[in-house]
């Protein structure tokens, strides 16, 4: 670790005597090294600056991955240093709960005022979340449901789909997936966020055979805003399910899993275009409420109809979440 100060001192003359003015920069560089595998290194990279005034104090935290696999890490590798986006930091980081062989190293942030949130807490909700947020939220959502009721269901971390999408990230992810056992459970929650826009995929009877009658292998993608066409989102699933049954060694064919029903219901559509995160949530836990013991196509689309719910549902959801939110330590992540 290297550390610098420098310390700047302006005078100026008033009635004979000098008056200084201090300003301090102070500059901390964290570089670490280590082995993921014999054939892996990752070097975590990490600078702060603090900046002091008067009457100010400023923290600015970057965080970057250097991949050093070759033997020359000042050359090719080196090239290859890609800054985080918010959205792979916050998977990163959650990724470390999933995969012991990864450490974390961050830098202290100051607490956010918890006054300030609660005064905010009557319309967060109806603001577009994001990553970190609906994260909280969901897991708040998620332990207010009983064991008994969470034996059939599983979820993958909302931001596996978009991170499964570049090369950099997939054979990771898929790893995770794995530590779920989701061909033992009836319904996978998979929350998605792409293009600025959430989103809510389910896998049903994964672990079934394509030809039962009373637990059919399908998917569902239930999605607030229709005139996006959802489909788009179509390839990209395909791929993602083909990936997760190859990573899990199962016996299908590519045939086989491209036969497995993509639908998509005409659900309730949001007003604006804040609210997807919310209805995301929504759909979930009425899912969670309602899903058949043995899901059918031959029944589809059971209760998810435009007609689901209303607006006044939603609202009153949006607020028990909020109350969830505030008897529990998740402020802290936001």
């Amino acid at each position: 670790m290297t550390e610098t100060f420098t310390k700047f001192t302006h005078s100026s003359k008033t009635n004979n005597y000098q008056v200084p003015l201090a300003f301090k920069t102070l500059s901390l560089s964290l570089s670490l090294s280590l082995s993921l595998s014999l054939n892996h290194k990752v070097a975590i990279s990490m600078r702060k600056s603090q900046r002091m005034g008067r009457k100010e104090r400023k923290l600015v935290e970057t965080i970057s991955i250097i991949d050093v696999d070759s033997p020359s890490p000042t050359s090719a590798s080196m090239k290859a240093r890609s800054n985080l986006t918010k959205q792979e930091a916050d998977m990163i980081k959650r990724g470390f709960l999933a995969d012991s062989s990864m450490i974390l190293v961050d830098f202290p942030r100051r607490r956010r005022s918890k006054r300030k949130i609660k005064s905010k807490n009557a319309t967060a909700m109806q603001n577009k979340l994001d990553s970190g947020a609906f994260e909280c939220y969901f897991q708040n959502l998620w332990r207010s449901f009983s064991e008994d009721k969470k034996t059939s269901f599983t979820y993958l971390d909302c931001l596996w789909f978009e991170l499964h999408r570049k090369s950099a990230y997939k054979a990771k992810v898929l790893t995770w997936i794995q530590k779920k056992d989701i061909f033992s459970k009836k319904y996978v929650l998979v929350p998605i966020v792409c293009w600025r826009h959430w989103s809510l995929l389910i896998f049903c009877h994964f672990g079934e055979s394509i030809k039962s009658e009373t637990r059919t292998p399908c998917m569902l993608l239930l999605d607030s805003l229709e005139k996006a066409n959802p489909r788009r989102l179509e390839p990209d699933i395909r791929k993602f399910v083909l990936d997760i049954y190859k990573a899990e060694g199962r016996l299908e064919t590519k045939d086989f899993i491209y036969q497995i029903p993509l639908l998509v219901p005409k659900v309730p559509q949001q007003r604006n275009g804040e609210e997807c995160g919310s209805f995301v949530l929504y759909f979930i836990n009425l899912f969670m409420e309602s899903a058949p013991e043995d899901f059918s196509t031959q029944h589809f689309p059971y209760f998810m109809k435009d007609n689901w719910f209303t607006p006044e549902g939603l609202k009153s959801f949006c607020e028990k979440i909020e109350s969830l939110k505030e008897n529990s330590d998740v402020d802290e992540l936001l």
